[in-house]
């Protein structure tokens, strides 16, 4: 099973897509708990999938299932907690929700989960990734940059 991850932030679109498109995924799967916001510029959510299947033939799914809560979202923007507490939060809602056994394997093979970091190293859709590859044991990885 593949997996890719891929923030907008920093990327003008051309190379966005590109890399969606060169990366070959069938689905963007957005994990931001906000997808709406105004600041998303054209990865706000009806634009996303307009443009996604316009300019690549690639499908759009929101899952805020894979997303942080408010709260602790809030925590660590506001610089409440630190990195290493925010990923353990999240990870430890990962599993209350249980979203190795709630969200279908085929839904997130050949997808890519999106959200709003340029790079992966402290961002939730990194942690997504390895927590369904710890889980499902067969998760390849790679994050489009």
């Amino acid at each position: 099973m593949r997996i890719a991850t891929i923030g907008f932030t920093g990327k003008p679109a051309h190379r966005f897509f590109g890399l969606l498109r060169k990366s070959g995924v069938k689905r963007v799967l957005d994990v931001r708990l906000n997808n709406t916001s105004q600041l998303s510029g054209f990865a706000k959510r009806d634009d996303l999938a307009w443009f996604l299947g316009e300019l690549g033939g690639i499908d759009y799914v929101h899952l805020p299932s894979l997303a942080p809560t408010r709260d602790l979202l809030s925590d660590y923007r506001k610089q409440r907690i630190d990195w290493d507490t925010y990923a353990a939060r999240f990870l430890d809602l990962m599993r209350a929700r249980r979203v190795e056994e709630t969200i279908a394997r085929e839904l997130l093979d050949a997808g890519c989960l999106l959200c709003s970091e340029h790079q992966p190293h402290r961002c939730h859709r990194r942690l997504v990734a390895e927590y369904l590859d710890d889980r499902w044991g067969d998760v390849q990885v790679e994050h489009l940059t």
